[in-house]
């Protein structure tokens, strides 16, 4: 049946296009039953005269007649599909409530007597009720329905905009859904009436053909009839595809009102619910500058006095108070709670940047009231129109500057003004439908049009440019089915953003264009065209740039965000804007919040005494320049005579000293000009240039000008350190701690002899910087840059400065770490000449990652970092009331400033990346300043080069510049440390459920024996010793491996470890005496010959012992042994190979894997003993003893007989790491062999002066301390604790309570080649050749510093050419000649 308001002239074609739909439509139908009958369609009368209701009549019966004599049909049996299409071409069904509701109320008479007619005359009848009014409309424009009359204008009694017509449709399709749902059409079996809509996309697209043929509406039809009621909310557009929707197993049925669950909406509107969220405010600084500020970059928020808006919806405020359901509030613009300009009561019930202004500012003016739209009295300054795009902003702009001018209430000329600007989304939803219109480039240009007229327009205003939001987030909240939203007016609203597939190429598109929207704005702004005029600025605030959907507990989008529509902001969403806007207008601009979580409700941002004033670009310290805030800028009353009481502005001169970071090498050289580093920039030195003002560079002397402008002694321009321009700036590029002493003594001479230099009565302050060219070098000769070196360089120089200069604070800065450096030069290889590294600063570039060199950078790092606080805090330099030296850290921990893919940011660095340009000059001079008003002890030691640095200033109550005096700082005292215990911290004590039978399912408190095997590092001989002729005493009870003395809190040993888990644990030694020595088998002079002996007796005293239970007992055994075999190499080399060396091993293994069951046993690798001579200036008591035990010590000398030394112990850890994987031990479940490594790269640090800590070991400098045996037994146990293939191979020796691993629930045993997953690939048997591949350092061993020490005491000089020719002579391969010749160097 079709009805239509149509001229008679076309009845005869939309007869033929009934059929051509219902034809269509049969077709689908009869992939599910072949037998359907032919469709028919029951024409009018086909006279003008009839009525709709009459010719409606006319089909209703013409059908129920054709349907009854069809004598295919059984007409009571068979189940029939009625499709009635109606329609009104004069689209009033999308005007306001009223004309609505005539419109249905018309509808309905006319159609429900055909209904019941149907209903009454009927059976088995599913009847489709179709309005084409939409259809029909946007055909109007192409030919293809061959339906489109005439239409016939209405008009609307009220305003019309794209979101009224939205809830409209939704409302004409509620209200035909609940009519139908309630009436007697569906409370029958066999008679159902489902209203189908066909609603048309309300801002079609520009260029594109009509898809509303015959066909196509057949086949949204049917992909209704699957819909439920309730969900069939696709516009036209979604149609388009002629896509066929299929039942399925969940829902077979063609869906009516019962079968869909639907339940109807109450029609009438909701009774409002109060839904404000207010803010607490507690902002203490609330008042106005002393004077009004001339310069919008000077802005306090109580300065504020006129405040407005411009923008969409959001800013309108559509539906902002609006209560849950009530879809047609969503209409009224809620101004009065607008985010950005509402000022509905006051901050303590509604959350607006209006209301929080106004408690700075009682009197504010502008803000919105109430509701209504932009012409209503209440909207005042929002003058925010609803459905705005980017290209209405300029007409919203002039009508805003207009409403200014002509208020009287205001002085347009003297009163300061707050802007916000917002739009954009309607842009987006809207963008698919003409991409030239919405691109980013109009987008741009529109906003453009409306800042150009506020910043000609306007006088003393701060502009808020809003980012457009992230509007992908939207898609989440239609998508989700639990959660209850009006769709049909999201699509409409917005289909550009929600009529997308995932992951299709147009959301692509559409998040690309939207990041492109956000960076066109945030380009614009960063153009300076607004920024020509000291009164008026544009600021972006980026707080949308990246938005979360919010969600419930339960993990959904939560629409209690959202007013009814599931589009607009409600009261809620607003407050939280608000804040957050405000919020970004206190954060510094390059450091702004860009995302928003609206979940988290966060208090009101307060400014305060450092950040006083809305942030502009200016003063936010965008750029090189800095901008000034600082109120205490007078100096002293008179000359002040000590140091302690020094402010800025009593400073005359000042100087700096240092190597090329200080001497400006490279600061201002373009990217890719490598040549250009030679060129020193001293007047953009962080900490001595004086170029320009602080308004452009930002440098130390530049912020000490803003308080004396007669500072002299900075340097300018261009020049080495000889030139004029240079001036007390006596860095010299490349100076090493070394060089700092003639660099005082110069700078000394300077002063002296300048006559613009009071020498005796001026004031100074002189910058140190050094240490990083050491580290450069450090490598290629470890006496010349060691710690201990670099202290003695740093205290002669700083004793020529306490001794010569009178008043003088001494600022002695922390070099950066140079991993800094590293990282950015070898990740960024096509911008940094890493072809060169090794002629920039060698030993922090080549070392490769994890390597021995690596490891001793680091060292050497914290070494020299340790003795500056130390030399400073020993207080030798505060014995003068005129002089101190103050230590600041900034740089101690420097982050490292990465992009956002992750890669270090090379544009704080010079071309060789090394080198730190004026980005990185600009935040150290920041850092430097902040450092120097910073008390001790409370002093910022981490410096991000991408973070914000605001400028500090002196206060009434804390005028000076920092010493430890005026800070109250006592220099710490270094307690004496105890004893060399460890802190227990494993919660993973129990042993297995049962006793294990596997040893690769063993956990610690499964041990119920522990024994050892091995040499005088076993014995623990010379433990603990006080005096020379107790040297000899075996400390068994203090051993690493076996020693039971004390508990685990006062000597760390394994056994007391494994007393935590088993406190009855058997076999561990006590004392110095035989009999206590339990199943310590060791002998101070064993060898690898002598392993075999231990293990037959160590067999003995397992099974001799009663309280053992052989069979069951779990037995740790733990081997070391090979010292003294490497002790007595060099008189007899031919007799000590790694052969027979392995042979003897094996064999006492051999014993052990024969007599005893139930057995973990480590062997732990030789440590590196070439390293062990040394001599510390006469502290070893018996070098001599010492050579006559281990008599390769007397061919130190000899340099090829220690390398042939070292050759043969590499070979012995090589070899010996094969163990773990020989197959001849993993026979036996219960037994297993595990090679321990933690010696072969293990070296000692130094101590605090940077000397070799010899108090690991015992007074002759050979035999471990107590100490030592601690720091053995922790990496032991730590190496028992990691996987075979995974284990530590090095142990850095330095105190710590908490260095000891714990078992956990996912790794509870003691590892196994098994249990570590690797299977025994290796061969049973060892081999002859050697084993290369097993990692060694170029030093190695324990000591590696103190081989280093004295081969450079004992050996003189010889050219590297003629080492190489000799060390070619050996049988040593070339990796390890290389590092035989480095190390020689040392």
């Amino acid at each position: 049946m079709v009805n239509m308001e149509k001229p008679q002239s076309i009845e005869d074609k939309s007869q033929n296009v009934c059929m051509r739909i219902m034809t269509a439509l049969s077709d689908i139908i009869r992939h599910f039953n072949p037998s359907v009958l032919m469709p028919m369609c029951s024409p009018g009368k086909g006279t003008a005269a009839h009525t709709t209701a009459e010719d409606l009549w006319v089909q209703a019966k013409g059908l129920v007649r054709r349907l009854k004599i069809n004598p295919q049909l059984d007409f009571d049996k068979d189940w029939k599909l009625i499709t009635v299409f109606f329609s009104n071409t004069s689209q009033c069904h999308l005007c306001p409530s009223v004309q609505q509701k005539r419109h249905l109320t018309r509808h309905v008479e006319m159609l429900w007597g055909v209904l019941d007619y149907l209903h009454r005359e009927v059976p088995r009848a599913f009847v489709n009720l179709v309005d084409l009014s939409e259809v029909l409309a946007t055909a109007l424009q192409h030919q293809e329905t061959g339906v489109s009359p005439a239409p016939e204008v209405c008009k609307c009694s009220e305003k019309t905009t794209k979101l009224s017509k939205a809830v409209m449709q939704w409302f004409y399709q509620e209200a035909w859904e609940d009519l139908l749902a309630s009436s007697k059409f569906n409370k029958h079996e066999s008679f159902a009436v489902v209203f189908q809509p066909f609603f048309s996309e309300l801002e079609p697209p520009s260029e594109r053909s009509s898809p509303q043929d015959p066909t196509t509406l057949a086949f949204r039809i049917w992909n209704n009839m699957m819909e439920p009621v309730g969900g069939k909310d696709e516009s036209i557009k979604a149609a388009e595809r002629k896509t066929m929707k299929c039942p399925s197993q969940e829902s077979p049925y063609l869906f009516t009102y019962r079968n869909s669950n639907y339940q109807a909406r109450r029609l009438k509107p909701i009774a409002k619910l109060q839904m404000k969220e207010g803010t607490e405010f507690t902002c203490p600084d609330k008042d106005p500058s002393d004077s009004i500020p001339t310069t919008v970059h000077s802005l306090r928020p109580a300065d504020i006095k006129v405040i407005g808006a411009m923008g969409d919806s959001l800013t309108a405020g559509n539906g902002a108070g609006a209560s849950p359901g009530n879809i047609f509030d969503v209409l009224t613009e809620y101004r009065g709670l607008s985010w950005s300009v509402g000022g509905d009561e006051s901050i303590k019930t509604v959350t607006t940047l209006a209301n929080i202004l106004r408690e700075f500012n009682p009197s504010l003016k502008g803000f919105s009231v109430g509701t209504g739209d932009e012409d209503s009295p209440g909207a005042s300054f929002n003058q925010a129109v609803a459905g705005a795009k980017s290209d209405d902003l300029a007409a919203q702009a002039e009508r805003l500057v207009n409403l200014m001018k002509a208020d009287k209430t205001i002085n347009f000329q003297e009163d300061w003004k707050i802007i916000t600007v917002f739009i954009g989304g309607n842009d987006l939803c809207s963008a698919c439908n003409d991409i030239a219109r919405f691109s980013p480039e109009n987008f741009r240009d529109n906003i453009k049009r409306a800042l150009d007229i506020l910043h000609a327009e306007v006088p003393r205003t701060f502009v808020n440019m809003v980012k457009v939001m992230e509007i992908t987030p939207l898609r989440e909240l239609f998508n989700e089915p639990s959660v209850s939203c009006p769709r049909i007016i999201l699509r409409q609203l917005c289909p550009c953003v929600l009529n997308l597939g995932e992951n299709s190429t147009e959301l692509a598109s559409l998040v690309e264009r939207n990041r492109q929207y956000q960076k066109e704005t945030e380009e614009l702004i960063k153009s300076g065209q607004y920024d020509t005029r000291n009164d008026f600025t544009v600021v972006v605030q980026p707080f949308f740039e990246n938005v979360a959907m919010p969600r419930t507990p339960a993990g959904l989008p939560d629409s209690s965000f959202f007013a009814p529509d599931c589009f607009h902001f409600n009261v809620k969403t607003h407050a939280r804007s608000a804040i957050a806007l405000w919020k970004n207008m206190l954060e510094p601009v390059g450091h702004k919040t860009r995302h928003q979580n609206f979940e988290i409700k966060v208090p009101i941002k307060c400014p305060n005494q450092a950040s006083p004033f809305l942030r502009t670009t200016k003063n936010s310290n965008v750029g090189y320049g800095t901008w000034m805030t600082c109120k205490e800028k007078d100096p002293s009353a008179s000359p002040p005579t000590s140091v302690h009481a020094l402010r800025p502005a009593d400073i005359q001169v000042v100087a700096a000293l240092g190597d090329s970071v200080t001497a400006g090498n490279g600061i201002s050289s373009q990217e890719g000009n490598l040549d250009d580093v030679t060129t020193q920039y001293r007047g953009l030195s962080y900490s001595a240039g004086g170029d320009e003002t602080l308004e452009n560079v930002t440098t130390l002397p530049n912020i000490l000008r803003e308080f004396n402008g007669n500072l002299i002694g900075y340097s300018v321009g261009t020049g080495d350190v000889n030139s004029e321009s240079a001036f007390l700036n006596q860095a010299v590029p490349g100076a090493k701690a070394e060089n700092l002493a003639s660099q005082v003594q110069t700078l000394v001479q300077k002063m002296k002899s300048d006559n613009r230099v009071n020498f005796g009565q001026d004031w100074k302050v002189i910058t140190v910087m050094i240490g990083a060219s050491d580290l450069c070098d450090f490598c290629t000769d470890s006496n010349r840059y060691s710690a201990a070196k670099f202290f003695d360089h740093l205290r002669n120089a700083l004793d020529i400065l306490h001794k010569e200069v009178p008043r003088a604070l001494v600022n002695l800065v922390d070099f950066m770490d140079p991993s800094i450096i590293r990282q950015v030069f070898l990740k960024n290889p096509d911008k940094c000449p890493v072809n060169q590294a090794s002629v920039l600063c060698n030993c922090v570039l080549t070392p490769g990652e994890d390597s021995h060199e690596l490891a001793r950078l680091e060292a050497f790092t914290k070494s020299y970092q340790s003795i500056m606080l130390q030399l400073v805090e020993s207080g030798r330099y505060d014995t003068r009331e005129d002089f101190s030296v103050v230590l600041q850290p900034f740089l101690l921990n420097t982050s490292l400033p990465v992009l956002e893919n992750g890669n270090p940011d090379t544009s704080f660095f010079a071309p060789d990346c090394i080198l730190l340009n004026q980005k990185f000059h600009t935040q150290l001079a920041r850092a430097l300043w902040a450092n120097m008003l910073e008390p001790l002890g409370k002093k910022t030691d981490t410096l991000d080069p991408k973070g914000f640095i605001n400028l500090a200033c002196p206060t009434k109550n804390e005028p000076f510049l920092r010493t430890f005096r005026n800070s109250n700082y006592k220099y710490p005292t270094l307690p004496a440390t105890e004893n060399w215990g460890s802190d227990f911290l494993c919660t993973e004590q129990s042993p297995s459920s049962k006793v294990p039978t596997s040893v690769h399912e063993l956990r610690p408190a499964d041990i119920k024996v522990v024994a050892a095997m091995g040499d005088f590092l076993t014995t623990a001989t010379g433990a603990r010793t006080s005096e020379s002729n107790s040297l000899a005493t075996p400390w068994r009870g203090l051993s690493w491996s076996i020693g039971g003395d004390g508990t685990l809190e006062t000597h760390t040993t394994l056994p007391n470890i494994l007393k935590k888990f088993s406190p009855s644990i058997l076999g561990f030694s006590t004392g110095t005496l035989e009999d206590t020595a339990g199943l310590n088998v060791a002998e101070e002079g064993a060898r690898a010959q002598d392993m075999p002996a231990q293990a037959q007796a160590l067999v003995k005293r397992i099974k001799s012992t009663p309280t053992i239970d052989l069979q069951k007992d779990w037995k740790l055994i733990t081997l070391l042994i090979g010292n003294n075999d490497l002790c007595l190499y060099c008189e007899d080399p031919e007799n000590y190979t790694t052969k027979e060396y392995l042979k003897y091993i094996q064999e006492a293994l051999d014993i052990l894997y024969e007599e005893l069951p139930r057995v973990f046993i480590n062997v732990v690798e030789v440590m590196e003993l070439a390293g062990l001579h040394h001599d510390q200036g006469g502290k070893c008591a018996m070098p001599l003893a010492v050579q006559k035990n281990c008599s390769c010590f007397k061919h130190s000398q000899n340099l090829i007989a220690m390398q042939e030394l070292k050759k043969l112990n590499w070979n012995l850890q090589s070899d010996l790491s094969e163990l773990s994987y020989w197959h001849r031990y993993m026979q036996r479940e219960d037994f297993a062999v595990t090679v321990q490594p933690f010696f072969r790269n293990t070296f000692i640090p130094l101590n605090e002066r940077g000397g070799l800590d010899l108090t690991f070991f015992s007074e002759d400098c050979f035999h471990f301390s107590d100490r030592g045996h601690a720091e053995m037994a922790i990496a032991l146990w730590n190496n028992m604790l990691e996987p075979v293939g995974w284990k530590t191979t090095s142990n850095n020796f330095t105190y710590n309570r908490t260095k000891l691993k714990c078992p956990s629930p996912e790794s509870p045993f003691l590892y196994t080649l098994r249990n570590s997953e690797l299977l025994p690939v290796k061969a049973e048997e060892p081999s002859n050749a050697l084993y290369w591949a097993v990692p060694v350092a170029a030093i190695g061993g324990l000591a590696v510093g103190i081989v280093g020490m004295m081969l450079w005491r004992t050996v003189k000089p010889i050219k590297l050419q003629e080492e190489e020719e000799t060390l070619q002579n050996t049988s040593v391969g070339p990796a390890l000649i290389q590092n035989a010749v480095q190390e020689e160097r040392l």
